[in-house]
């Protein structure tokens, strides 16, 4: 494996899309295409073996703790799954403090929180790479196995038109930074008030002018659709917006990927939902699990993104 004399990665954090350069990305992407092609030909790849991760669970988890923890194991470590609230972090022990601790314990940390300040700061303190595993306004692992999985059905990423349709939220924002990294037509169609934060439009549009990629935000759903290669959404009420549903419910209505959408997409598009889903708000169970789905690929993914993040970061 010709990726493994990569050694520029080593040591180094994973906090948001934007802090790594195209060609870091697709070495991740190229080293991930690699790891899952082994796994299905049953070839052992212990490239981490004896090493450890923390895994640090502020938020509720499945893809996120199940592919960390048994990309780790393929790749001949040992995960350790931290709950917050069965630790000491829960009574006031400074996240500085754990960094420190941990660094002495583990070879990186995955961290998967709210307040994006919690992973800077911990990365900051932290003597080993840290992973962001999802904060409120960064999802840097979900986007890299998102453009894997788009890479795989396209055969390329170049000038291949990404639809998001919905919240532009922590997945938006870092699908965004990474379509505009590598050269993509990135358009979100958003209600107002719903757009991406500033600074992810920022890094995007940074990103985009050095790539040639495309950046557009609208509010028509059906603009978005239009010709459009990929169709990508997201629940509409995320973990701690519980009290704005009612709200965000009757804001969103009309940007459910439906058949409608589906039309007026390009005749190869596909579908896309970094789960968990919702059916009857932002996309229906037929189309989720229908013949144009790429979900179930895409959440598989995660875990080889995931293998290949590690397996490069870490010494």
């Amino acid at each position: 494996m010709t990726h493994l004399t990569t050694k520029a990665l080593k040591g180094r954090h994973f906090l948001r899309v934007a802090d790594w350069k195209p060609d870091e990305l697709k070495a991740a992407l190229d080293l991930g295409d690699e790891l899952k092609m082994l796994l299905a030909r049953g070839r052992p790849h212990r490239l981490l073996p004896g090493r450890s991760i923390a895994l640090i669970f502020k938020k509720a988890s499945t893809r996120t703790r199940v592919s960390f923890e048994v990309g780790i194991c393929q790749l001949g470590g040992t995960g350790v799954s931290i709950t917050a609230e069965h630790t000491h972090l829960a009574r006031g022990e400074t996240l500085k403090d754990t960094a420190c601790v941990l660094s002495r314990y583990v070879d990186a940390i995955v961290i998967r929180t709210g307040p994006h300040s919690d992973v800077d700061e911990l990365a900051s303190y932290s003597s080993v790479p840290v992973l962001n595993a999802l904060t409120d306004s960064s999802h840097p692992c979900q986007a890299l196995a998102d453009v894997m999985t788009i890479r795989e059905r396209y055969g390329r990423l170049e000038g291949v038109r990404l639809a998001f349709l919905g919240d532009g939220n922590n997945v938006c924002a870092s699908l965004m930074v990474a379509a505009a990294k590598l050269g993509m037509s990135f358009i979100a169609a958003c209600p107002p008030g719903y757009e991406p934060a500033k600074q992810a439009l920022a890094d995007a549009a940074e990103a985009a002018a050095e790539s040639g990629a495309t950046i557009e935000i609208v509010s028509d759903p059906e603009q978005a659709a239009a010709a459009a290669d990929v169709l990508y959404t997201d629940v509409w009420v995320s973990m701690g917006e519980e009290d704005e549903r009612d709200e965000r419910l009757a804001a969103f209505q009309g940007y459910s990927i439906n058949e409608h959408l589906l039309e007026l997409a390009g005749p190869e598009a596909f579908v896309m939902h970094c789960l968990p889903a919702h059916y009857g708000e932002e996309i229906s169970e037929e189309i989720a699990h229908g013949p144009r789905s790429a979900i179930w690929d895409q959440a598989e993914n995660r875990l080889h993104a995931q293998k290949a993040l590690m397996a490069l970061v870490m010494r």
